[in-house]
């Protein structure tokens, strides 16, 4: 059940929203990595395709099994095909495309804006106003994220491919934004978490292919376990788990909050390459660390608007 508006959270849900956060990090922490693994036969659209076709099989037999209603009413139809085409769609192509132009630090460090976004997005659509410790903390997301990120950020080659690279992101950003604002209308028309999300990945997927098959993209799958390992990881990890607690946090905490997981997602990141490809941390990185723990910390403190 939503908390009321201003109201303060129990101890039991404040530890309740941790767990959920700490999920989602690891999840998308780890997709990162996963990532990597469905590059190069596969084209990125086709996977993205597989990756939200499946994650929304997956969330049909999950309603089928508990015996929770799939079908959704019109107005619940149109909310999800607008998350479904500006967040699972447009956003994830955006990121995939940015990554093949510009390093994965930036385009990190530029979605780690996403909860000063969401701030900005829903005080226009919805009138929601902030407290300054909101926009602080969000403040610090992004501050954190490009200490951690800060050698890959001196490295990079600032090319107009990187730029355009960066305004891909950018773009990626705001589109996640909006999809956050059709999330939104489907929770106020009352949809259950389970069935829009499974319903808005569906549509994504229709998106992509529709994409794919106007673009001329070659279908192919990598019939390799490397391939269907990180696809299955995508799907059920990074893709039902992973937004299933992202969306229902949301709905407790307020969008804001729940899209600072962006900015907790590179240090786990880090973390995995630093066990698969010896990636090495500096004094900065862990001050980056320390910055986004507390911009979440003071987040979590922030009542629902």
């Amino acid at each position: 059940m939503q908390a009321a508006a201003g109201e303060a959270a129990t101890p039991r849900s404040q530890w309740g929203d941790v767990v959920s956060i700490a999920i989602c990090t690891l999840a998308w922490g780890t997709t990162w990595y996963a990532i990597t693994l469905q590059l190069g036969v596969v084209d990125p659209i086709v996977s993205l395709v597989y990756r939200f076709g499946l994650a929304a099989v997956l969330f049909f037999a999950w309603c089928a099994l508990r015996r929770e209603p799939m079908g959704l009413t019109p107005a619940q139809h149109s909310a999800a095909i607008g998350l479904g085409v500006f967040n699972f769609a447009i956003d994830y192509a955006l990121v995939y495309w940015a990554e093949e132009r510009v390093a994965s630090a930036v385009v990190a460090v530029v979605f780690a804006s996403l909860a000063f976004a969401n701030l900005a997005t829903f005080r226009v659509v919805f009138g929601q106003r902030a407290p300054a410790l909101a926009w602080g903390a969000a403040g610090l997301g992004v501050l954190g994220v490009g200490f951690l990120s800060w050698e890959e950020l001196a490295a990079s080659n600032m090319s107009a491919r990187a730029l355009v690279g960066i305004g891909l992101t950018v773009i990626g950003v705001i589109a996640a934004s909006v999809g956050n604002v059709f999330a939104r209308r489907g929770e106020l028309a009352g949809a259950n978490v389970a069935a829009f999300t499974g319903w808005a990945m569906f549509y994504g997927a229709i998106a992509l292919a529709a994409f794919a098959f106007a673009t001329g993209r070659e279908w192919t799958f990598e019939p390799t376990w490397r391939y269907a390992l990180s696809l299955l990881h995508l799907s059920l990890f990074g893709s039902v788990i992973a937004f299933f607690l992202y969306y229902g946090l949301a709905r407790r905490r307020g969008y804001a909050t729940a899209s600072y997981i962006s900015a907790l997602t590179p240090p786990v990141a880090m973390l995995v390459s630093s066990l698969l490809e010896q990636k090495s941390w500096g004094v900065a990185a862990l001050g980056g660390v320390a910055l986004v723990l507390v911009g979440q910390v003071l987040l979590l403190r922030v009542k629902r608007s």
